[in-house]
């Protein structure tokens, strides 16, 4: 397949299809090819809002279910083979796409991405990775809530694939990686870091930096470049970083309307502002991929808004060009002397809670 082809489940948003629909004609318009998935039906009249369909690389593939937030994701998975999420993994099964996105059940496309593309060969848990934005870059945080309960092969792994990431996506030769902890003191953590940490210490790798312990205020540092926690610690502080980002735009609005003056500065202060609104905003950053599965496969927000979704689909065609996941296989395959070793610690109980 030349062209690079996106299956969009149309049906996962909380808004859905309106949300999708729109995001995929704006997609279209821009160049990248789509496969809207969901109720034929009800995507056509929704489609029927806009002008020269017939003419952009988008087309509809039928699916006649739905997975929906309250359902069981390997249930659902197994029980509704024809919904639009499972669809959309069976149109890349078949080389009619090359990548998924859908803003539905992240727990059901965990499942769709075990069940239907596999784990890459050595990986032990896939995990949900994001950009946490900085003032001077970047930096990759995983896991995001994939793995509430973790192994201290999950986090070296975690490291691996983020550093993977870095490198792929935004040229980072030997990004920096760090374990998340509550101090940067040798003594801190739990059994999990602390295991984690020494074993990331005593098996170098030549494909990333080990930095040591790092705290939540480093996520914002240029110090470090990929940050690796368990899915619970990691989906906390994705919810308190976009809750403060959402508050720090609030505490400006409020500010700016306490007083002329305020109103004033506010004008000349203008464009200063709309980047920073830029930034912060999570719609910015469209959605988070799933590393470790065979193939690209993107998380949106349940409350994604068009514009989110729009860039959930330039993510996705730029990690198709970047060859994201034969970098995480290759790097995967490169440390495999470092998953065993960590394999060896969780069998040996002294070594697992042993403190650095």
């Amino acid at each position: 397949m030349s062209e690079r082809i996106i299956a969009l489940d149309a049906f996962g948003s909380d808004n859905c299809p309106d949300v999708e629909v729109e995001a995929a004609v704006i997609a279209a318009r821009a160049g990248h090819s789509i496969i809207l998935v969901g109720d034929q039906p009800i995507l056509e009249r929704s489609l029927g809002r806009f002008d020269g369909i017939s003419r952009l690389p988008l087309r509809i593939h039928h699916a006649s279910e739905t997975i929906v937030m309250d359902d069981s994701p390997a249930k659902a998975v197994r029980g509704k083979p024809d919904a639009s999420m499972p669809v959309c993994f069976d149109l890349v099964r078949r080389g009619e796409a090359n990548a998924v996105i859908s803003a539905g059940n992240s727990g059901a496309m965990l499942a769709c991405g075990l069940f239907k593309f596999g784990r890459i060969k050595g990986v032990d848990r896939p995990a949900i990775v994001n950009n946490v934005p900085g003032p001077r870059g970047s930096c990759a945080l995983l896991d995001m809530g994939a793995n509430v309960e973790c192994k201290p092969l999950n986090l070296v792994q975690f490291a691996v694939m983020g550093a993977a990431f870095a490198t792929c996506t935004q040229g980072k030769a030997r990004p920096r990686v760090g374990v998340l902890a509550n101090g940067s003191e040798e003594g801190k953590g739990t059994d999990l870091t602390r295991a984690a940490h020494r074993l990331l210490r005593e098996g170098p790798s030549a494909a990333f930096s080990y930095v040591g312990y790092v705290e939540g205020k480093d996520l914002f540092s240029a110090e470090v470049d990929v940050v690796v926690t368990d899915g619970f610690t990691g989906n906390i502080a994705l919810k308190v970083l976009e809750g403060t980002a959402r508050a720090l735009v609030d505490f400006l609005r409020d500010a700016i309307r306490g007083s002329r003056m305020s109103k004033l500065g506010a004008l000349l202060m203008r464009p200063a502002f709309k980047v920073l609104k830029q930034r912060v905003d999570p719609d910015s950053y469209g959605g988070a991929p799933l590393l470790g599965v065979q193939g690209i496969t993107i998380i949106c927000h349940g409350g994604a808004t068009p514009r989110a979704m729009v860039n959930a689909v330039r993510l996705t065609d730029s990690y198709l060009k970047q060859g994201l996941t034969p970098g995480l296989c290759e790097a995967i395959s490169a440390h495999t002397d470092l998953f065993v070793a960590a394999k060896a610690a969780e069998s040996d109980p002294r070594k697992t809670s042993e403190s650095s």
